[in-house]
């Protein structure tokens, strides 16, 4: 668990897995849960922004995905608040996206069950008073590779 006491230090968490992010020769799918204004799409576009990402990174609320394409990666974050049936994600081409070497950041996972690849990482921010928390569990051999990158007790 991480405490994250300001905008700041959300930032600095997101830098910290585009460092973990930028030694991986392989893909990544990472869940991001938490209530609306936890800090899913601010982690992300923290993220990106150290990976290298000078562009606009907005949250794909209405468009459902955006990707970012990033040299030999591509990072596609999906935020599936307003899916109305998982089976919508084949239309938004998810079977398109090469889990063996692209990232996957997704707010609200659950509603894409059956649908999505396999979660490596989960990650869950909540409040705390003013502050939030992170939350790091690891789903396969991969996110428990990557969990120690990142200090973070498990």
């Amino acid at each position: 668990m991480i405490r994250l006491a300001d905008p700041q230090a959300t930032d600095a968490l997101g830098l910290q897995l585009a460092r973990a992010l930028r030694g991986l020769d392989h893909g990544l799918v990472v869940s991001l849960n938490g209530e609306l204004g936890a800090g899913k799409t601010a982690l992300t576009r923290a993220t990106l922004r150290g990976l290298g990402h000078t562009g606009r990174v907005v949250s794909p609320s209405y468009t459902l995905v955006e990707p970012y394409s990033l040299g030999t990666h591509t990072l596609f974050h999906l935020d599936l608040y307003r899916l109305g049936d998982p089976e919508e994600l084949e239309f938004l081409g998810i079977r398109e996206v090469d889990t063996a070497r692209d990232w996957v950041f997704v707010e609200w996972a659950e509603r894409g069950a059956g649908f999505l690849p396999a979660v490596d990482i989960d990650i869950r921010l909540e409040y705390e008073g003013n502050a939030r928390r992170a939350h790091f569990e690891a789903l396969t051999e991969t996110g428990a590779r990557l969990i120690p990158q990142l200090g973070i007790e498990r």
